[in-house]
């Protein structure tokens, strides 16, 4: 994979992950192209490609962290940014899976055993509509419907940003 490919992959989710963490937007622009300049000069030394998505947040992290010491000393740093490693991104997935199976438990009944079924037990949507009795396009909007009830929920009570594959690169129980 060349750096074209990465820019035209992931230069849209790596502008939103540092603007949420650099107050200063007008630095936005500029820390992304240094990310990128860094993932040029460092792309051959990547061992495995699969990963080259995790690597070009960890860049994207170190050059915030560069940032910050450089404009300011450490005490200075706001509060609300938040840098994790590997681990701490693991543990985020599995804080929101909790709060995600915990959400689906206050759905009306019919949403939630869709939900439950498919989500979590992995159950296909046609073998949902065999297991119920439902028409398959009965259990494909019941599914639907439920996902859009659960989402409401966890729009009220957490923040989770994804990349556009769907995995989870931020999660917060928002405070009241």
């Amino acid at each position: 994979m060349n750096v074209e490919d990465l820019w035209n992959r992931y230069h849209e989710p790596l502008k939103t992950f540092i603007s949420l963490r650099v107050q200063d937007q007008s630095a936005v622009d500029d820390l992304l192209q240094i990310v990128f300049m860094k993932v040029q000069m460092h792309l051959s030394n990547v061992k495995n490609v699969q990963n080259i998505r995790a690597w070009s947040y960890k860049v994207a992290r170190n050059t915030i962290i560069d940032f910050y010491r450089t404009e300011k000393s450490i005490e200075q740093l706001p509060e609300q940014i938040e840098f994790s490693d590997d681990i701490e991104e693991e543990n985020d997935t599995k804080e929101a899976a909790a709060c995600i199976r915990s959400s689906i438990k206050r759905l009306p009944e019919k949403y939630r055993e869709a939900l439950e079924l498919t989500e979590i037990q992995g159950l296909t949507q046609k073998e949902l509509c065999e297991k119920t009795g439902m028409s398959y396009s009965g259990a494909k909007s019941r599914v639907q419907r439920g996902r859009e009830k659960l989402k409401q929920l966890m729009t009220g009570c957490c923040h989770i940003e994804s990349d556009r594959y769907g995995n989870i690169i931020d999660f917060r129980i928002l405070k009241e």
